[in-house]
């Protein structure tokens, strides 16, 4: 009897421990052969020199770097000649498709639509690259994160941590490099459990390892896994020592970006998708689908705040749309209301909201235009920039400028080489007055006051939902044929001047 007691003191004592061990959700090492095919590859020889550091951001902390969206930084007067010139190379990723090939892999079998959602899902970049201390920083689909000297494009490090897509852009502080890990799958369950109650699935949940990863920002190598049941498509945000993230359970978490231990957990229902959590002013702003809901969360202990709905929001748009937030205003952007048509397609609408980003008050509303269904049912990511709201329609292929404060349309543009999927999913950057859309193949230069098309050039491929990073006299893309790219701003606007 005493044996049998003591027996079942322990089996407990282990329970209890592998229990927390779960709720802990932290791995410091993970499944992976040092020789195998996903080792970590490390090119000390082409970390950047001191004097190619200058100029450069020394950190990169949200998805698009910040609240507004504008992924543009103005170099130091002791940056290097080459970076305010600009530097042109293109870095051929695991799984890279020829750039000049219109025929995306797997069109033959799913049509063109098809392929580049596919190809931007499981192949290639699908957000944007990060440019941090003369290095670029990006993360693909084809499960590994990738470093590369911004000024060569040569490869510094080379690393795929656990097996899964790597979908966001990595976040770079101090002296640590975080990614995240989770796809767009259900398993058979999952679907299941879908299609009886939304809200109590878990997008990911079983089809392989979600969370984030902590790297050494020089070298590459693994530090811990903060792993999720859901996945973790979004991109974190960082502030202040925590970092915070939302995942296809519907969950929000804020951890410690030193440790990767928990700080605390809400709860929210819906699923994250692309849609990446954006931190403004003691405040997180998360939105999820499923519950098409967004939702304005106390940073400190997740306590919601408010939730504000897009009226139509359908499918997954309102979990694949990154808020933007500037002057206390929230803009959010959705797909709504299909309708299907006699030739069995699907046409959809996109709706642009405003809210007071304190208490959630609606302001303005304006919808976009009804067109073909886009691809994963996404929408458009908005830029603001003095008082105005830039942002794309994919389902019409279209630009907007709007007043932030009014809702009152400056103007439209329609993109003249649309792509098959739809174009307008990321937002633009502006930089010294000119505003720079990369989307389908090219990257185009427009007057921000009129919509009026400056240039355009052909990179080739497919640009997702990403913007040009742009540093100096260079812009730096990722691309969803599996590329990372490097080109002077000079060649897409001819009157482009440093000074």
């Amino acid at each position: 009897m005493m044996k049998n007691s003591i027996l079942l003191t322990v089996l407990a004592i282990v329970a209890v421990s592998q229990l927390t061990l779960a709720q802990s959700h932290l791995y410091k090492k993970v499944p992976i052969d040092p020789d195998g095919p996903y080792k970590r590859v490390y090119n000390p020889e082409n970390i950047p020199k001191e004097n190619d550091i200058k100029g450069f951001p020394s950190e990169f902390t949200m998805s698009f770097k910040n609240a507004q969206h504008n992924v543009a930084y103005e170099t130091s007067t002791d940056a290097p000649k080459w970076l305010n010139d600009g530097v042109s190379w293109k870095f051929k990723e695991a799984r890279a498709w020829p750039l000049d090939d219109d025929n995306v892999f797997g069109s033959e079998v799913g049509g063109a639509s098809r392929g580049l959602a596919t190809m931007t899902q499981y192949y290639g970049n699908a957000l944007n690259v990060a440019a941090v201390d003369g290095v670029i920083y990006a993360e693909s689909d084809d499960m590994f994160a990738y470093a590369l000297n911004a000024k060569t494009g040569k490869l510094i490090w080379r690393t795929s941590p656990v097996g899964n897509n790597l979908m966001g852009t990595p976040l770079i502080k101090n002296d640590k490099v975080y990614l995240n890990a989770g796809g767009v799958s259900f398993t058979f369950g999952q679907t299941v459990k879908y299609a009886n109650n939304p809200d109590k699935s878990e997008r990911g949940a079983g089809v392989s390892y979600n969370g984030i990863i902590a790297l050494d920002k020089k070298t590459g190598e693994f530090q811990w896994f903060f792993a999720t049941t859901g996945e973790t498509m979004t991109t974190p945000a960082y502030h202040d020592g925590i970092i915070y993230l939302a995942t296809g359970g519907g969950e929000v978490y804020a951890i410690n970006a030193t440790t990767g231990e928990k700080i605390w957990m809400k709860h929210t229902g819906g699923m994250a998708n692309m849609a990446n959590p954006v931190y403004h002013d003691g405040k997180l702003y998360v939105s999820m689908a499923v519950s098409d809901y967004v939702f304005c969360m106390d940073a400190k202990d997740g306590n919601i705040l408010w939730k504000g709905q897009m009226p139509g929001a359908t499918n997954t748009s309102m979990g694949d749309v990154t808020p933007a937030i500037d002057e206390g205003i929230l803009v959010m952007n959705s797909v709504i209301n299909p309708l299907p048509q006699d030739d069995g397609s699907t046409t959809m609408n996109t709706r642009v909201r405003a809210f007071d980003a304190n208490s959630g008050k609606v302001l303005w509303d304006q919808e976009l235009g009804r067109g073909p269904k886009p691809q994963s049912f996404k929408g458009g990511v908005s830029m603001i920039h003095n008082g105005t709201v830039y942002i794309g329609n994919p389902t019409t292929s279209k630009y907007f400028a709007f007043d932030l404060k009014t809702g009152n349309k400056k103007w439209e543009w329609k993109v003249p080489h649309d792509s098959p999927a739809g174009s307008g999913r990321g937002p633009g950057t502006m930089y010294k007055g000119t505003l720079y859309i990369s989307t389908g193949a090219y990257v185009y230069a427009l007057n921000p006051d009129s919509g009026q098309l400056i240039n355009s050039v052909k990179v080739g491929g497919n640009f997702p939902i990403l913007s040009p990073t742009i540093v100096g006299g260079t812009m730096y893309l990722g691309n969803n044929y599996d590329w990372i790219i490097a080109l002077p701003v000079k060649e897409v606007n001819p009157n482009f001047k440093m000074d």
